[in-house]
């Protein structure tokens, strides 16, 4: 761990599984991650040995196949992934993220039919909320998801969803009803395997992106889809902005996990090279600027991981509010950014090169701000508490 720091909510039984996966994605997953951001995703087959090792939907209850654990074991997983310098594994999406819309909101057949499949990596999940022009307004999104018979027609485009070229299961925010503004929203469990093909859901290319390169994004496409109506998540209609807005804070702790362990993993690295590297016939650590730096550095990044530490530990108990996951969010990942940009300063011309993991960092870290609702939405919903 950082800095000899052990955050309060570990365990014995915590740290025996964060040395598991930690020992998991250097044997089974970093000999390939050159690979895969060369051909810009993780192999299918990454999905099947991490369901086999536990690593999926580690949270959900053992009846269903997942780990039986907690939010704490997410979080062991999303720093793990941090620490091991893992961007393109999309598994906070589908087990942090789409498990949990399943569990809280589905119904018993539904739970049943999918989560086992999910914890197996027989199934990779999606969440499709943003569209080309509508980022963090949801209630704004035109998808519509329309009601005949016993199915919807769903209609609409997509875009930067994670996990978008490989998921064979997609939680897809739609309107039900086009009039009703966010009580129209609903969320439409789209099972691709029965539709592709068919000529009404297509998959657009695998975007090429500044960071994150080994990460499955794209574009998907709704043209007419027919969609079994026993697939609406939730027993009523227009519940899906209300079960985003439930859900999100989870997402948000987890972006704002991830940025900790970024920080954490930057100034480890940062630290090993100045104590190594020289300058004008002394250490680079030797300079007091230096010093300076990353004492504020390594103080900002103690600080996000005190603050979010609380936060993890709220959501464990139920009892994390929309504010703090937004301050949280919005803090970790600004931080984030402005920690790694001056730890690559001291790398010097070889920070700049891709072959040092700090670049990989640097390019990874900017969509932090942006994903997860843009940091300016949080400040918006930090504002309407005051």
């Amino acid at each position: 761990m950082f800095d000899n720091y052990v955050s309060p909510w570990m365990d014995e039984e915590l740290s025996l599984m964060r040395d598991a996966v930690g020992k998991f994605f250097q044997r089974e997953f970093l000999p390939k991650t050159e690979q895969w951001e060369k051909q810009g995703f993780v192999d299918r087959e990454a999905w099947y040995k991490a369901g086999q090792a536990g690593i999926l939907c580690a949270s959900i209850p053992e009846q269903y196949g997942g780990g039986g654990g907690t939010f704490k074991h997410e979080m062991v997983l999303v720093e793990e992934m941090s620490y091991n310098n893992i961007s393109g594994f999309g598994n906070s999406v589908h087990s942090g993220i789409v498990a949990h819309y399943v569990l809280g909101y589905g119904t018993e057949e539904q739970r049943e039919r999918w989560l086992p499949k999910m914890a197996s990596g027989e199934i990779v999940a999606a969440i499709a909320m943003t569209e080309p022009g509508t980022g963090s307004d949801l209630q704004s999104i035109k998808t519509s998801a329309i009601k005949e018979g016993n199915h919807y027609r769903l209609t609409g485009n997509k875009t930067f969803i994670t996990n978008g070229g490989s998921a064979n299961l997609i939680c897809v925010v739609a309107k039900t009803d086009p009039s009703g503004g966010g009580k129209g929203i609903s969320l439409i469990m789209v099972e691709t395997e029965t539709c592709e093909g068919s000529g009404g859901f297509t998959r657009g290319k695998n975007l090429n992106k500044l960071g994150l390169k080994s990460q499955d994004t794209a574009e998907l496409f709704f043209d007419d889809v027919i969609v079994p109506s026993e697939n609406l998540l939730g027993a009523n209609e227009g519940r899906g902005f209300v079960q985003l807005m439930e859900q999100l804070p989870q997402e948000r702790i987890i972006i704002a996990a991830g940025a900790c362990a970024a920080m954490e993993k930057a100034l480890r690295l940062t630290s090993e090279y100045v104590k190594e590297r020289k300058a004008f016939g002394k250490k680079i650590l030797d300079f007091q600027n230096t010093q300076f730096k990353l004492a504020e550095r390594y103080t900002e990044a103690r600080v996000a991981r005190i603050f979010v530490d609380d936060c993890a530990v709220k959501l464990s108990e139920g009892k994390l509010d929309d504010t703090s996951a937004s301050m949280a969010k919005w803090w970790t990942t600004q931080k984030q950014c402005e920690i790694i940009d001056e730890c690559l300063q001291f790398f010097g011309g070889y920070g700049y090169m891709m072959e040092y993991p700090i670049a990989k960092m640097y390019a990874d870290s900017r969509i932090q701000k942006i994903y997860g609702g843009s940091n300016e939405i949080m400040k918006m919903l930090i504002a309407r508490a005051i």
